[in-house]
């Protein structure tokens, strides 16, 4: 499995590497107020496409925030209430082994 893993590294890698040798183009890239600014296609898609991913975690923040706050408040989850008559019918959980009484030295 590591080496389909690696192998599939690779591919990408090296589809990666030949789109960068095949765009060396230069491009000018226009801002507004007449700011023109020239860079080689491959930088410019490179920094297209960091500013969209950090501009998407930015935008996932405040859910990521909420949900970890709502795990923290009811991370340690109450067993379900049982009827006090049941409980003792019932007995021990299935599959629950008591910790050996530990000896006193």
């Amino acid at each position: 499995m590591r080496v389909l893993v690696w192998l599939l590294r690779g591919i990408v890698f090296f589809g990666l590497f030949a789109f960068a040798l095949n765009n060396q183009q230069t491009v000018v890239v226009h801002w507004f107020f007449g700011i023109d600014w020239s860079a080689p296609l491959v930088i410019v898609v490179l920094i297209a496409f960091a500013v969209g991913t950090v501009l998407g975690v930015l935008a996932m923040l405040p859910a990521w925030w909420r949900l970890r706050r709502r795990s923290a408040a009811t991370s340690p989850t109450p067993a379900a209430p049982v009827m006090p008559e049941r409980a003792a019918a019932a007995g021990p959980p299935s599959g629950f082994d008591a910790p050996p009484p530990r000896e006193l030295l």
